[in-house]
């Protein structure tokens, strides 16, 4: 019989909680593994946990453990040193299953370990390596955003909604859109998947974090689990969990934007003002904290003379807390919950929560409303309602269907593109171009604690190698804020007592990452499921742009005076800062670095943004949107009524992070809406 884990058999279960056993010493396999099978079956796709549980039975099969561990035993059968070296075995087998089913394990289970409370509520391990964090107040004044109410018990005839425009996702570019429109007098309603929250209602914990804020409920990556990947899925989007990072467009990227895309306007005033005035509405400003990591950074690109400075961001009346990565409860981070979709709604707006739209509706050429799926809720839990029990993937449903002249899709550059695709609109650059700003990961270890979970989220950066030059596309150094469960995941895992070690030291770790501006085409396509697939490979040049990155990152952390330097490779490359012939030891480690093995499954890669599967241009046939945001179909005439204002439309990369770039371009796009909304009548 099944458990309560859904599709997992309580064998496989036994499976996993001695991998997490065998991945983090002394943690309850029991808990953790029924805790990962909940979550696989909740957010990953079927085709997903089909591909793991066949990875779970091969570790339970004798005969080719005794080929790969030299003992003919099932995992569940060995001992930890022999469960040990098996895995070891799988993290570096030429074998892509091997090494996918190794990753997707190990930092699901390395995350539980590090994020969930036991069973007297509180985590043993946090307590080990020195983990605290402030408890900001709630503030006064919660955000006045209250989501639409509407009918969620199941089956039934469908909600039925009617506006002047739909706006399809709340985000940085929905928020804008929203607020943009709303001021115009226009009756916008804006249908988001994920759920409301407020300031009294923001997540307090890391897992409770990503469990209700982000998309897939924290566990997204490409399908083969080579990046692991973020995204905010709530009302607000990524600017309710983002770390408040503010970069413009880099020059040379909007120069290419307008002379090779055709993005009028782009790199000149036209943009210069849209952006100035989202950063009046936002709060843009310099981040008045520079907690110990980020300074990190400024005292190694001062010793080595690189250019570095701090970060603009938006807040007012911050604490300094570190819990940006849960929402704020201060209310400080002025996002698009706090500023953009609260200025909608006080112009008459409508906000629907908790609504996967699924599909456009057509009627004679021209697109007339949406579809989707409302989610019903136990009112006890706040869980999806399920229709057999124990069975996540049959959460409850009841049909919405809204209907206006108008529809903006700000879905993000993964949801976007799988309704166009649902909807039959099939131009050859919907879910192509996808660009996701690869990640490398570098740590040091400095003689003093720095704490990287406490402070400012990102307040420094080196943009020192921000434009492309010799050997690299371009890429800017940041922090890494790391609470326990992220920083588990991230750190290689080379046996468990060295992976332990790495987190006992947190306290002392600084994490350094390098926003790269990739140049490889990544796609989105839609499973039987009906969820995305994400596919993404590097090419040369963004290979050459992670090893240059992390050896620039782990001469900074040097320069900066790290004891220990590591770079996130399989297996991990280290260097300790001791010896007379440290100098000459360490060149040899900067060299390893920048041949690290950047293959899928091997180095340790990230995604925080995902774009360009929309993307905006002149040329009909090579960008399913046009210049203004008007989506193309098939054979590239305008479809009328349909546009789209997220980072999908971006045409490529942009090397910085794009909140600010999301929301200037949203309010490009709202003047094509607006001025087509008039001219219908």
């Amino acid at each position: 019989m099944e458990t309560e884990a859904g599709r997992f058999t309580p064998g496989e279960v036994r499976t996993l909680a001695s991998l997490a056993e065998t991945f983090v010493p002394g943690v309850d396999g029991a808990g953790i593994g029924e805790l990962a099978a909940q979550a696989l079956v909740r957010a990953a796709d079927p085709g997903q946990v089909a591909r793991l549980r066949l990875v779970l039975r091969l570790l339970e099969q004798p005969v080719a453990n005794l080929v790969t561990a030299g003992r003919p035993a099932g995992l569940t059968a060995m001992t930890i040193p022999e469960r040990e070296r098996l895995m070891l075995r799988w993290a570096y087998s030429p074998i892509a299953l091997k090494r996918s089913g190794f990753q997707a394990l190990r930092k699901l289970l390395s995350f539980l370990a590090y994020s969930a409370p036991g069973a007297d509520g509180r985590n043993r391990l946090l307590g080990e390596i020195g983990y605290s964090t402030d408890d900001p107040p709630t503030t006064a004044q919660p955000t006045a955003v209250k989501p639409t109410v509407i009918d969620r018990m199941p089956g039934g005839q469908p909600v039925r909604l009617d506006a002047d425009v739909i706006v399809v996702g709340s985000g940085a570019g929905g928020g804008v859109m929203a607020a943009e429109l709303a001021a115009a007098g226009r009756d916008v309603l804006v249908l988001e998947a994920g759920p409301a929250v407020d300031e009294t209602t923001m997540p307090r914990t890391e897992l409770d974090a990503f469990s209700r804020l982000y998309l897939n409920h924290g566990l997204l990556s490409t399908w083969d689990g080579s990046v692991s990947m973020l995204a905010g899925s709530a009302v607000g989007g990524g600017t309710v969990i983002n770390w408040m990072t503010c970069i413009d467009v880099p020059g040379q990227v909007r120069a290419e934007w307008a002379g090779e895309h055709g993005l009028d306007g782009i790199d000149g005033p036209e943009w210069d003002r849209d952006r100035a005035q989202i950063e009046l509405e936002i709060g843009v400003t310099d981040s008045p904290f520079v907690p110990p990591k980020d300074a990190v950074i400024l005292r190694g690109a001062t010793a080595l003379g690189w250019q570095a400075g701090t970060i603009r961001r938006n807040a007012r009346d911050c604490t300094d807390c570190g819990s940006c990565p849960f929402g704020c409860p201060r209310g400080a981070k002025l996002g698009g919950l706090r500023v953009h979709l609260a200025a909608a709604v006080g112009d008459g707006a409508r906000i629907v929560d908790r609504v996967r739209v699924t599909n456009l509706i057509t009627e004679g050429g021209r697109v007339v409303g949406v579809e989707g799926n409302v989610l019903v809720e136990d009112p006890a839990s706040g869980m999806p309602a399920l229709a057999r029990h124990g069975d996540p993937t049959s959460a409850q449903v009841r049909r919405l269907v809204a209907r206006a002249p108008q529809v903006v899709l700000a879905a993000g550059a993964l949801r976007s593109p799988a309704i166009l695709q649902a909807s039959g609109v099939h131009h050859r650059a919907v879910g192509r171009h996808l660009r996701i700003h690869p990640v490398p990961v570098v740590a040091g270890r400095m003689p003093e604690p720095v704490d990287m979970w406490r402070g400012t989220m990102q307040a420094a950066c080196s943009t020192q190698f921000r434009d492309a030059g010799p050997g690299h596309r371009g890429y800017v150094i940041e922090s890494a804020p790391g609470h326990p469960g992220l920083l588990a995941l991230t750190v290689p895992w080379d046996g468990a007592q060295d992976h332990a070690n790495w987190l006992r030291n947190s306290r002392h770790l600084v994490g350094l990452v390098a926003v790269t501006r990739d140049g490889g085409e990544g796609r989105t396509t839609l499973t039987r499921a009906g969820r995305v697939r994400i596919d993404y490979r590097l090419d040369g040049d963004g290979v050459r742009t992670l090893r240059h990155a992390a050896g620039s990152m782990v001469r900074l952390a040097r320069a900066a005076g790290a004891v220990e330097v590591m770079a996130a490779a399989a297996p991990i490359l280290r260097h300790v800062a001791d010896g007379e012939d440290e100098a000459a030891r360490f060149e040899a480690f900067v060299a390893r670095v920048e041949a690290m093995d950047f293959g899928a499954n091997r180095g340790t890669v990230f995604s925080a943004h995902q774009m360009g599967t929309i993307r905006m241009g002149a040329d009909a046939r090579d960008h399913a949107a046009d210049p203004r945001g008007r989506v193309r179909d098939v054979d590239g005439g305008i479809i009328d009524g349909l546009y789209v204002t997220d980072t999908s439309t971006f045409p490529t990369g942009i090397g910085v992070n794009p909140m600010l770039a999301v929301m200037s371009m949203a309010r490009r796009v709202s003047r094509t809406v607006l001025a087509e909304g008039r001219a219908r009548g």
